[in-house]
């Protein structure tokens, strides 16, 4: 059976990469993946937990490189929900995890959010002595433009209005303290942006390449290992499912590389892995 994903940390040449948890979420697998059935689920148990849900692993990737302590993501934030029609989701872990990796939010100078989605921007700020402040105050907060103009004004009363970040947690205290980020952009030694949207307009990945060796950390562009096998499954969340599933085709390719590995932190067991192509098929192989 699936569960939550531990902290795991990786090193691709002379980068480390390090896998920090939030928490998870336990999600209805036919909510989640729309025109899915549970025939289809049957061809792929081991995906889900013991009551049949969708094992959602939550939390930020950090990425150590020439001297630099880079986030991207930042987890659900110190909360737990019962999200309506999907499931539970809990959040609260993510400067544990930090913490055990020697550093302090202090210590970070760059979060780059994939995207704004609020399973990825929950510790942007916290409340302390009263007052709301930035929770990595020392940090350059990255994103893409198209990513940010597209959560400045959702349409009222739309599904993603209820997806929005936070006016009070994270648009105000990010509202002068961001800094865009394009396609192909160099943000630190090894490590560059790639744009990969669908799931939302302005979605990133990034690629860390040190020598022969890379890692593509993914954001949303997959949210589980079963869309190896069924490349049309499209999760509830996508803003565009065609271009999504463009986008999602695109970096399995690139995934196919031996020297490529794969880093998704909603991926269930391990968020680390690499693709293997054989007889018309890729299998996905975890690295514990």
């Amino acid at each position: 059976m699936a569960q939550s994903a531990n902290q795991k940390e990786i090193t691709v040449g002379g980068i480390r990469i390090t896998f920090l948890p939030d928490g998870d979420g336990r999600l209805d697998k036919l909510a989640m993946f729309p025109g899915t059935t549970p025939d289809g689920w049957n061809l792929h148990p081991e995906w889900l937990d013991e009551n049949g849900r969708v094992v959602t692993s939550i939390g930020g990737f950090l990425i150590q490189t020439g001297g630099r302590n880079i986030l991207v993501d930042t987890g659900y934030g110190d909360q737990q929900v019962e999200v309506p029609g999907l499931g539970p989701v809990v959040g609260g872990r993510l400067l544990q995890s930090l913490a055990t990796t020697g550093l302090e939010p202090r210590d970070i100078d760059t979060v780059i959010y994939s995207h704004l989605h609020l399973d990825h921007i929950g510790w942007t700020s916290r409340v302390v002595n009263g007052e709301r402040e930035l929770t990595f105050s020392q940090a350059n907060h990255l994103l893409m433009s198209t990513e940010w103009e597209f959560w400045r004004s959702p349409e009222p009363g739309s599904f993603q209005e209820a997806l929005a970040p936070g006016l009070t947690e994270v648009r105000q205290p990010l509202e002068n303290h961001t800094q865009f980020v394009s396609d192909g952009q160099v943000i630190a030694p090894g490590v560059n942006v790639i744009a990969t949207p669908g799931h939302t307009p302005g979605h990133l990945s990034l690629v860390a390449s040190s020598g022969a060796q890379r890692a593509i950390i993914l954001g949303d562009v997959m949210h589980c290992p079963v869309q190896f096998d069924e490349a049309d499954w499209s999760v509830v969340f996508d803003v565009d499912k065609e271009l999504a599933r463009r986008t999602r085709e695109r970096l399995m390719r690139e995934l196919e590389d031996p020297a490529t590995i794969s880093a998704d932190g909603h991926f269930p067991d391990v968020v680390f892995g690499r693709v293997m192509p054989a007889q018309g098929k890729r299998y996905w192989h975890g690295i514990s």
